[in-house]
């Protein structure tokens, strides 16, 4: 099986907002905006050791590379969840 998208990315791009079918998204009015609560998950300062490759690999990615760990790890965490 093929992991390659087939999305049109190109066709995308060149894509203007008012072309884009909304048809099927609820509204959101002030009612919604009024009564949503944003959820920030608490972050905690830890020392971790990483391979110093598997590190410089995301140095060298850029600024961020903390945050972009924590998502790979996040992701790795959901999808663990999703199988039991």
């Amino acid at each position: 099986m093929s992991k390659t998208s087939r999305t049109d990315w190109g066709r995308l791009a060149r894509q203007e907002d008012k072309d884009i079918d909304t048809s099927d998204i609820a509204e959101l009015d002030q009612d919604f905006f009024r009564q949503a609560e944003l959820r920030v998950p608490a972050k905690q300062t830890v020392t971790i050791r990483l391979d110093s490759d598997v590190l410089a690999w995301f140095k060298e990615q850029g600024a961020g590379y903390q945050t972009r760990i924590n998502q790979l790890l996040r992701q790795y965490m959901q999808a663990q969840q999703r199988q039991r």
